[in-house]
């Protein structure tokens, strides 16, 4: 095939609606723990087989597996022509244009360009449809980018509001929209009022479904989020009652108990949850939090068992490590694993945790916050070093969005250097450095304050002349 024709096959693939034109970007998943997570779900929720082929075939293409992707897309096939006969074409659009791509990747651009056609030609064929941007599609996009984690979420969902204006009485595009609402908001640890819009959607999906657990789930978290507990938990009671052994409900009950302080029965669930499926990464990271918090709890009793709690902090150890080798881009599991250290006395081996995880550069602002704070936290009240714990928290304060880690920065170090500063010992460098934390807070006025008062002990310091200036003419102007 020439060049040409090449380009012009690219620009035509550029033009489908699939995994390899959605921007789902490698760095921000590991493929080997998302693949173990969809074939978990293809085993428990069979109804969502032809999303997780397509997805499972696009998480092959990034393991470089092309032929394995092909087989993928076989079994999507198939599915679609059990559950759906009467639309073959329409429900094909998605798995046709990663036929494409894959067969594209191969160099079998013959083939490609058949797949293409067979998209082009349907969506001649099907009413309203702009390169086949049809609910379904938009429902299939939002799906894959919850699966890549928390840098897709807005867009997440973006696609299920899309396609729920076509059907907005949709269980699997309520389901969805409401998956996505809950995961922004526990990012951003946002704490509203007593009805949010999660929580709208949440009940929606729920009244839409009321067989899906999972999301009865998310509704019980996000009741026990607003102190409501009790009403969430009833939808955590009636889904151990119909989904007795479905491990993604499970996780979620487990992590309700765990919430609730009943860290015994979050064990036992999580026990049987892993039992079903042996390889979740996250059900390894919830158990690494139970047992740290039982751990906690046991150093807090003033008669605690010194081998029990080495074999809480053992079992949580080894919790975190089999997260962080399973998934890499897991990054509070490395903040956890390196306070277990911290708290089990082995700072050296948390301090090589800490390092290593902040030589990554990819991860999201808010996480990069949480291990900045972390190291922060870990250099003040293990190490000692005052010095170190200022430069850190600093460090995340420079990172300007929002999160709690941030906060916590901000609280810790204006204390660390007030107190200096107000014992005496301070010298113009603490007051400079405070001047510095306000202005990244945005309190121009307290920074003016502190900047002056530094010149006053330090008068020819370029650098908190030039922070004053900058200060002013923005106040000025």
């Amino acid at each position: 095939m020439s060049t040409i024709s090449k380009e012009s096959l690219k620009t035509s693939l550029l033009q489908l609606e699939c995994h390899f034109t959605w921007t789902l970007l490698k760095k921000h998943v590991s493929p080997e723990a998302l693949e173990e997570t969809i074939l978990d779900h293809i085993k428990f929720l069979p109804e969502y087989e032809i999303t997780d082929y397509n997805m499972l075939c696009y998480v092959n293409h990034l393991k470089n597996s092309n032929e394995e992707a092909l087989e993928n897309l076989r079994k999507a096939e198939e599915a679609i022509k059990k559950r759906h006969p009467d639309e073959i074409a329409r429900r094909s659009l998605v798995t046709w244009g990663n036929y494409a791509w894959i067969y594209y990747h191969m160099q079998r651009y013959e083939e490609a360009q058949i797949y293409i056609s067979k998209v082009e030609n349907s969506c001649k064929k099907l009413s309203g449809t702009a390169h086949g941007k049809i609910p379904e599609i938009y429902a299939e996009q939002g799906w894959a980018l919850l699966r890549f984690g928390r840098n897709y979420f807005e867009r997440a969902k973006h696609c299920f509001e899309e396609a729920m204006k076509s059907e907005p009485d949709n269980p699997d595009f309520n389901a969805g929209y409401a998956t996505a609402m809950y995961r922004l908001e526990a990012d951003t640890q946002w704490y509203g009022g007593e009805t949010t819009p999660c929580l709208r959607a949440l009940r929606q999906a729920v009244e839409l479904n009321p067989k899906n657990t999972t999301i009865a789930a998310l509704l019980a978290l996000e009741l026990q989020r607003l102190h409501r507990g009790n009403a969430g938990e009833r939808y955590i009671q009636e889904g151990l009652q119909k989904t007795p052994d479905f491990p993604i409900f499970l996780r979620h009950a487990a992590n309700f108990y765990r919430k609730k302080g009943e860290v015994d029965k979050a064990v036992e669930i999580l026990k049987k949850a892993l039992a079903l499926t042996p390889k979740s990464v996250v059900l390894h990271h919830q158990l690494g939090l139970c047992y740290k918090f039982k751990a906690l709890q046991l150093k807090k009793t003033e008669h605690s068992s010194q081998e029990e709690m080495a074999n809480l902090m053992q079992l949580a150890i080894f919790h975190f490590k089999t997260v962080i080798d399973k998934k890499p881009v897991f990054f509070y599991a490395y903040s956890d694993l390196a306070k277990i250290y911290a708290i089990s006395k082995r700072c050296e081996e948390a301090e090589e945790i800490y390092q290593k995880v902040l030589q990554r550069n990819d991860m999201a602002s808010e996480e990069k916050q949480e291990i900045y704070f972390s190291y922060a936290h870990f250099q003040q009240f293990h190490m000692k070093s005052e010095s170190k714990a200022i430069k850190y928290y600093i460090e995340c304060l420079k990172i300007e969005a929002d999160s709690y880690s941030r906060k916590r920065s901000s609280e810790a170090v204006e204390t660390l250097l007030k107190q200096k500063i107000e014992s005496g010992f301070g010298d113009a460098t603490d007051i400079g450095t405070l001047g510095l934390v306000h202005s990244l807070n945005g309190k121009k006025q307290e920074a003016i304050e502190c900047y002056e008062k530094a010149i006053a002990l330090d008068p020819n310091n370029e650098e908190y002349l030039n922070a004053l200036a900058e200060l002013q003419l923005s106040i000025s102007s």
